[in-house]
This record gives structure tokens, sequence and C-alpha cells, in this order.
């Protein structure tokens, strides 16, 4: 086989591949919105049961709105609005939505009608009242101060039979990571039993993309890990398929998880504390899809406390911290089946940009770190290509001899293939294995918020997340596409083999057109040094031609 034939092969089992996965994606029914949405203020919720502890009704799930003062906490890198029991608003203020001058902070959470996505953590007794939680000190809330390594909120409240809750909530600098520490005390005279709901929820975004659009293909849903199951995940459209109702092999809230709701670059967590067990499940309620973790279930005679402390994620998946907070976060910057590949890509590339201080250098120098590593396969991909050369007057005689018998053709083609020791699938290797590094590369630049909105020549090419603007790589990949024919041999190829080889470079420059641009010039740049490969091996390897 050809280096041509396998570059028609690799074109197509591109196309199939992203069309099969397009196929996948239209399957997906988003859930029908609710007639009428729930109010910001106090959104229905269904909880799932816990032994001893009565179901809450949706105005004891989540307190309304008039019963707490809303606040803030900021860091550098986060601005957070709250309750005390919820997160109402998180701004993730080194992210801005777009590249326009001034363009405003990714908006993360937000209790906006329409665009409901907060994040609950209420305690509660059997009989479903939760604790109302008011600020402590000022009333605006608590801000980082310069030179200060964290900053601190304190909320308080309390039940009519004396139980009593104190939470702090703590941002440190730089981190997207919100710690919630809980004091519960039962100062009443009456033992008191009691749950902690933490949940996220939230209106599912529109998720019917083309197959071009990088969201199509990263998880809009739920995520979830325990160290029995590892990392598990639900898409919104697929939460009516079956219940979630997540507890440890033995049938005991799981320890050591998490929980998650998941888009394009960005993750909402919460992770319990590690020793105290909770169960999982996934919520709908009208237009709301959401999953919680219920527990650590407590019992307090009079007297007594317990404490509970939570970390809340509200930000990019940065996988780096993320496997800091907990162990299997980093999971949830989710390659799919490509995670064998995406992984040890992203870090290389990773330590690439840290020498580039750019990522579409970065880009460029992994495609020559790749070629180098294959340069074997392709020096004997360049040998046996010269065999075929040099063989190729006696396979046009065959073909003159059994004119349209295809198969005795065929089968003397690979008869002279045998004898003189020539490999016809010497070209396919090197390049069928780009085919998987193409597409781990594709979910790189998917998932890898450090590559959004990343540029590589300004003025061209602004964001290697987005297409060329101008077309300028995908008319350049189609023009080493055709210059990469006219170096290699159309050895045994019929008419419409032909003809199809030469509409190529036009079908993969118009596909690639709609792609983003860092794929694309990984690409380009595999092209090129590729074509330069061919014309610099064809002249060391060349022979004269066998005569006929």
């Amino acid at each position: 086989m050809t280096q041509t034939r396998t570059f028609l092969i690799l074109a197509w089992l591109m196309v199939a591949t992203l069309l099969w996965m397009e196929w996948g994606k239209e399957q997906q029914t988003p859930p029908a919105p609710a007639a009428a949405a729930a109010s910001p203020g106090a959104p229905a919720l269904a909880t799932a049961g816990v032994p001893g502890t009565a179901p809450a009704t949706a105005a004891a799930a989540v307190p309304a709105a008039g019963g707490a003062r809303l606040v803030t906490l900021r860091n550098d890198v986060l601005a957070l609005t709250l309750d005390g029991n919820r997160v109402l608003r998180a701004e993730l203020l080194r992210y801005p939505q777009t590249q326009a001058a001034g363009s405003p902070p990714v908006l993360l959470l937000d209790d906006a009608a329409g665009s409901q996505y907060t994040a609950s953590d209420v305690w509660r007794g059997s009989d479903g009242q939760p604790i109302v939680l008011q600020p402590e000190g000022d009333p605006a809330g608590a801000q980082l101060a310069p030179g200060a390594a964290q900053v601190q909120l304190v909320f308080h409240g309390a039940l009519g039979n004396g139980v009593q809750l104190r939470r702090t909530y703590t941002l440190a600098r730089g981190s997207y990571a919100v710690r919630v520490h809980d004091e519960l005390r039962n100062a009443g005279s009456a033992p008191w039993s009691g749950l902690v709901d933490r949940r996220l929820q939230r209106i599912p975004p529109d998720t019917r993309h083309g197959f071009t659009d990088p969201q199509a293909f990263t998880l809009s849903g739920a995520a979830w890990y325990s160290p029995q199951d590892k990392y598990e995940k639900r898409k919104f459209a697929d939460f009516g398929d079956k219940p979630l109702d997540k507890a440890s092999p033995q049938g005991k809230p799981v320890t050591g998880g998490w929980i998650a709701l998941s888009q394009h670059y960005f993750l909402a967590a919460w992770v319990p504390q590690p020793d105290q067990g909770a169960l999982y499940s996934l919520t709908e309620a009208g237009p709301l899809r959401g999953i919680q973790a219920l527990g650590p279930q407590v019992q307090l005679a009079p007297g007594q406390g317990v404490s509970s402390t939570a970390v809340l994620w509200v930000g990019p998946k940065l996988a780096d911290q993320l496997a800091q907070v907990a162990p299997g976060l980093e999971l949830a910057l989710d390659y799919g089946i490509f995670t064998v590949l995406s992984k040890p890509i992203h870090w290389l590339l990773t330590q690439l940009h840290k020498l580039t201080h750019n990522w579409g250098w970065a880009i460029v120098l992994l495609v020559v770190l790749i070629k180098l590593l294959l340069y074997p396969l392709s020096a004997a991909q360049y040998r046996s290509m010269a065999k075929m050369r040099k063989f190729q007057p006696r396979i046009e005689q065959l073909k003159e001899r059994y004119g349209d018998d295809k198969q005795k053709f065929q089968m003397a083609m690979l008869e002279l293939y045998r004898q003189e020791k020539i490999n016809p699938a010497g070209g396919c290797l090197p390049i069928l294995i780009q085919m998987p590094v193409f597409l781990a590369l594709y979910y790189v630049l998917v998932e890898a918020v450090e590559l959004r909105q990343a540029p590589w020549i300004l003025g061209w090419i602004n964001d290697l997340t987005a297409r060329d603007p101008y077309f300028i790589l995908p008319v350049l990949n189609g023009l080493i596409m055709w210059l990469t024919q006219r170096m290699t041999p159309m050895v045994g190829m019929d008419p419409m083999q032909k003809k199809m080889m030469q509409l190529m470079p036009v079908v993969m420059a118009v596909m690639f057109a709609f792609f983003p641009a860092g794929l694309v010039l990984y690409w380009v740049t595999n092209g090129a040094l590729g074509m330069l490969q061919q014309w610099w091996n064809t002249k060391r390897f060349a022979e004269a031609p066998a005569k006929a």
C-alpha cells in the first residue's frame, strides 16, 4: 500500500470518526424545559432519602432568598456572592468571556432566571427544617487584603430547639478551592438528629453543536468519584435513563469521593470531608438538573457538637490544582477514550510551553518530537517506497498484460512484492499512528483551559481553539497534501482511486477550515515535515528503475 493510499484511508477514517461522534451527539435529546421555571429564590428540589431522615420539602431544601442576606467573598482570582447556605454567583476574574477589550469575566455560577446554576450546603434536622445562616461582621462581605494569604467569611445560624451552626468560608490567594468548615452544636435540652445536604444544580445549557465546535465533545453533565468505582459521569440528556443512588459496595455512604457538574473548560465540585460518608444522587426538578451528596448524618445529645469540612471548587479545569484538592478530581479534565494519549500530550505541551511561552510554537515542537520519535519507521517507509518506485515499470507491464482482470493483476503484483521483498504496507504505520495522536490533541484543545483564547501569531491566529479566520492554514494544508501526492508514486492505482486522491487536498482543506487553528497547525506542521522527509529520503534511497 502506498503512502498515497494511506492518505486516502486516513482521511476517510478521520471523517468517519467525526461523523460517528456527531451521530452520537445528535442522539442526545436535550431535557425539555418545564412550563414554568422555578423562582431563583426558592427552587423546587427533591431530596433523596437517608435512613432516619425525613425528605425535605422544596422550601426546606434551600432557604428563601428573603430569609438571608447576600454578601461577597473575594480573592485575586474569584469573586463569590453567597447567603451562607448557597453560592449564588461566581466570577472567574482571570478568564474573560471574550477576547474583546473590557470583556467581563466568565460567570460560572449565576442565580439569574433562565440560567440558574448554584451550589448549596444546608444542614437540616430529621423534620426537614434547615438552619438558615446570617453573616457575622461586615454586612458587605470580605475581600483579600494586599499581602494576605487568605480571606475568611463567617456565618452563624440556629434552630428554635437550641441547635447552633457556625460556618467559616476560607479562600486562599490564587485558589479556586473554597474551604467550608462547619461547627454544629446542640445547646438545647433534647437530642437532635440531622444531616448536611451539599448539592450543585443548574438549568442545562444548550449542547446542540456542530462536530467542528469543541463544545460538542465535552461533558455537559454530572460527574462523581468514589474510591471503589473511580470516575463516573452522566450527561444531562441521560439523567432520566436510570436513577443514581450511589453508595459503597457494602451499602454504606461513600467516603473519600466527590460530586461535580462539568462543562467546557470549567467545573463546580463538592468534596466532602474524606472520613465522613455521603450518599450521592442525581436530582431533577422542572428545568433544573443537579447532583447532591447527603451526609454525614449526625446524632447529637444535649451539649454535644460535631464539625464537618468540605471543599467547593469553582473554577477552571486545572489538572495540577484539582489533583491537590481531592483524589481523582483531575479526572474531571475528561478526555474520554483518548485519556491514555491526551494526558501525556497535555503534560508535554505544558513543558514545551515553558520553553516557548507560546502554545502555538509548543504545538510545532510537539510535532517535531513526534517526527523524531517515528523517524525509524519513516526511514523504513521511504526505503519501501523507493523499491516500489524502482519496480513501477514492471508493475505497469503487469497491468497491460492482465488488462481488466483486476484479480489476476493484484495476485501478480503481490507475487512480485513477495519475490523482491517489498512491503506494500510499509508506508501505513507512521501515518496511521498520527490518527489517534491527532484526535488526542483535539481533546486537549477542547479540554485544556490553558489553551482557551491562547494566541499563536497576533493579528492572524489570536485563539488556537477557534478556526483560522483567514483560512490560511487549511489552504496551506491542502497545498502540502497536493505536493506530497506529486512526489508519491501512484503504483497499482486505478483511475477512480487517482481521481479520489486528486480531490483529497480540496476535501481536507474545506474540512479543516472549520477546525480549531491549533489542530490544523499540528497537521500542517506534520505534513510539511513529512514532505521534506519524503523529498530528502527520495534522493537518499533513489534507485534506477528496474527493467520491464
